[in-house]
């Protein structure tokens, strides 16, 4: 989202940026009309997007904090969240995967098996230093696991700010990375409470099937419950996945999405074997296979995400 603001009567207005770029080249000026005085009035497309990407240097003193969620399993958040923090890494981003699931994931899929992670980061067993590993060429790794069950437990118990849990905890680490990647598990718990309590984005993976289609529903709602105590959080990024051009129900599904939630909607992402079949080889997708079609679309992803149209090209 940008910002135009009327020379008239200095009412502000949010702008999708990608909407606008479909339909307007670069170098060109686009009329905006004021809704609030009726002006109608030039604006360069250039300087809208220059505008964005200034604003996110100028939050580079702390990270970028995108949380990959969805109370419905199996819609590829881990694989999301994963081969997006590598694709950021390569694209050449300091990067922090966080991993929120007791399953512990991310870790499997980066080839690593971690002494330390989340668990001692919020019960300060350790220090930030001992419980993150580098896990790539600018990519580290702050691990889920099994032992999360019993901090979940610890965060219902506290009588105050248990929300809040998180954030203490990763106060350190802020300033370190130019992202943070919070991967979180299924259902709706304390912890991710604690997630959209911390992060600023919100990106959703949906698999292009009916049920995940009302999962995201569902989740928009409690998404709505939280904005009201924190308004920093917002959706960003809507990435649809296990896209299949063989079978119909996939593009009715993604036609649907597009309607519902144009504003949000990222390049699916296709179905492809090499993506089922990297993580048996501890590897991302771009080390597995980087010229397969799912590691094209994450490319696309990165992109989006950074704003910069040049970068893993």
């Amino acid at each position: 989202m940008a910002i135009i603001v009327c020379p008239k009567c200095a009412k502000r207005h949010k702008v999708n940026l990608d909407t606008i770029k479909e339909n307007a080249p670069l170098g060109k000026k686009i009329a905006a009309r004021c809704k609030s005085c009726g002006l109608k009035f030039p604006v360069q497309l250039d300087k809208l997007i220059n505008q964005e990407k200034e604003k996110f240097k100028d939050s580079k003193i702390n990270a970028r904090k995108i949380c990959v969620t969805l109370s419905k399993g199996g819609v590829g958040k881990t694989t999301t969240s994963v081969n997006l923090s590598a694709g950021l890494a390569l694209a050449g981003y300091k990067v922090l995967l966080v991993d929120t699931d007791t399953q512990g994931q991310s870790s499997y899929i980066l080839g690593k098996k971690p002494r330390a992670g989340l668990t001692e980061l919020l019960t300060k067993e350790l220090t930030p230093e001992e419980c993150v590993v580098r896990a790539r060429k600018n990519l580290w790794l702050l691990s889920g696991g099994k032992s999360l069950a019993g901090v979940k437990r610890i965060i219902d118990r506290k009588s105050f700010g248990a929300e809040w849990t998180l954030s203490e905890a990763m106060k350190e680490l802020d300033a370190r990375y130019d992202f943070i990647i919070i991967d979180t598990a299924p259902g709706w718990d304390q912890l991710i409470v604690n997630v959209l309590f911390y992060a600023t984005e919100v990106l959703v993976p949906v698999a292009l099937e009916v049920m995940p289609l009302q999962g995201l529903a569902e989740f928009m709602k409690s998404l709505g419950s939280i904005q009201k105590y924190r308004k920093e959080i917002v959706l960003k990024y809507i990435v649809p996945t296990f896209m299949d051009a063989r079978i119909k129900g996939p593009e009715t599904i993604y036609s649907q999405l597009k309607k519902l939630y144009p504003e949000y909607m990222c390049t699916p992402i296709r179905y492809s074997e090499s993506l089922s079949e990297a993580p048996s080889y501890g590897k991302s997708v771009f080390e597995f296979a980087p010229g397969c079609t799912a590691a094209a679309d994450y490319k696309e992803l990165v992109r989006k995400v950074t704003l910069d149209e040049s970068a893993l090209l």
